[in-house]
């Protein structure tokens, strides 16, 4: 939304309350601009907690699910304040014309890497798997870990050259 930065504050401080600020808030570009809401953990962030659940079970660590509930409360307070649609203005506060809109706004996660499930000897299928059964059952924020983002990059510049 900012050139200058990703990090933008998406509700304000008061007397009552506290602000929100989200790692990055994007837009999609098209025909009709969206907002996107991202926080960014580290790639060291650990995805599961170091001891099973019950046999064979793991939870998500305390960070992976402190960041799903970060990004929720982001958007929700993000609606509140913006609403359905924020105009943008200028650094004078003279509209630009652009406007970006707020209707169940996708949200990321970004942290960690699929690497924590790699050992000596391969994939600890049981981690992976309690992982991805976490993952593909959070429907927002969408989880990407920091290896799956540079692999989407690098395939984006690779087709953009060719």
């Amino acid at each position: 939304m900012d050139e200058k930065k990703l990090e933008q504050v998406v509700h304000g401080y008061t007397v009552s309350e506290h602000g929100k600020r989200v790692d990055a808030l994007l837009r999609t570009r098209g025909v009709i601009s969206s907002l996107c809401f991202v926080e960014i953990k580290t790639h060291k962030t650990e995805l599961l907690q170091k001891q099973p659940y019950r046999s064979g079970c793991w939870a998500p660590s305390a960070e992976l699910s402190g960041g799903v509930s970060q990004v929720q409360g982001t958007v929700a307070l993000a609606a509140e304040s913006i609403r359905t649609k924020l105009s943008l203005a200028d650094e004078t506060g003279s509209p630009t014309g652009e406007e970006a809109y707020n209707y169940m706004p996708k949200s990321f996660l970004v942290v960690g890497s699929l690497q924590e499930f790699v050992g000596d000897h391969g994939v600890n299928q049981e981690r992976y798997r309690s992982f991805e059964l976490f993952r593909r059952n959070v429907m927002s924020p969408e989880i990407i870990t920091f290896d799956e983002l540079f692999e989407r990059a690098k395939f984006i510049v690779e087709q953009h050259e060719t």
